[in-house]
């Protein structure tokens, strides 16, 4: 992954793992908690593609499991998101260009419903059995239902974020204005220019002779 990839991954994911437990996990909602974490690593992994997507999702699920107040075991939910991350960065259009909202809609539902079963599967096989006594079918359909509500206002704006980052317009920018400096560079600078003129210099001279010569040739005939 770029640098400037890297830095915006890791400040989008960082303000969203803040947002959820300080705000949305506040609010006690009925059923699961909405999962900004993971709408952050869909839209980077629908811009970026499946490598970075799993790369994301991976240290954005590590980073939840070891912020407070973590209650389960560290890797469990960056497991999950890498997955997770994994599989939305196949769908990334090859364009990068999304021609309507229901194929990011379909992927959020997907991935809120895959990751509440993909959690709730490796609680199961650590001897974690919270999804039974909260009761599996319901955080499965709140939590498809808040990710869903939740995806208009945060998806789209974070997936041209990150393809506005991607172009890099700074970059380009600088890159064409040292195409310009090594153009003049090349054109005033190393004697190309000079070389012409001089060669230019002694055309002019020999035709001033031959016409001079000419003209001498020309008194004698007189």
């Amino acid at each position: 992954m770029r640098f400037n990839r890297m830095l915006l991954s890791a400040t989008l994911v960082v303000v969203a793992l803040v947002i959820q437990v300080s705000v949305l996990a506040r609010l006690h909602l009925p059923g699961a908690v909405p999962d900004l974490v993971l709408l952050t690593v869909l839209a980077l992994a629908m811009v970026y593609g499946h490598v970075s997507g799993a790369l994301i999702g991976f240290a954005a699920g590590l980073l939840a499991d070891l912020a407070p107040p973590a209650d389960h075991a560290a890797g469990r939910y960056a497991l999950v998101l890498c997955v997770i991350g994994y599989l939305a960065g196949l769908v990334k259009p090859e364009t990068g260009q999304l021609k309507s909202a229901t194929g990011p809609m379909a992927v959020v539902v997907a991935a809120a419903i895959g990751s509440t079963l993909l959690y709730a599967g490796v609680g199961a096989l650590v001897g974690d059995t919270a999804a039974r006594h909260v009761g599996l079918n319901s955080l499965l359909l709140t939590a498809a239902v808040y990710d869903l509500l939740l995806a208009p206002f945060v998806v789209p704006a974070l997936m041209a974020l990150a393809r506005r980052a991607d172009n890099d317009p700074l970059a380009e920018a600088g890159s064409s204005k040292a195409a310009d400096v090594s153009a003049g560079w090349l054109s005033s600078g190393t004697g190309l220019r000079i070389g012409g003129q001089r060669g230019g210099l002694r055309v002019k001279a020999a035709k001033a002779r031959v016409a001079r010569a000419g003209r001498i040739k020309g008194v004698k005939r007189l």
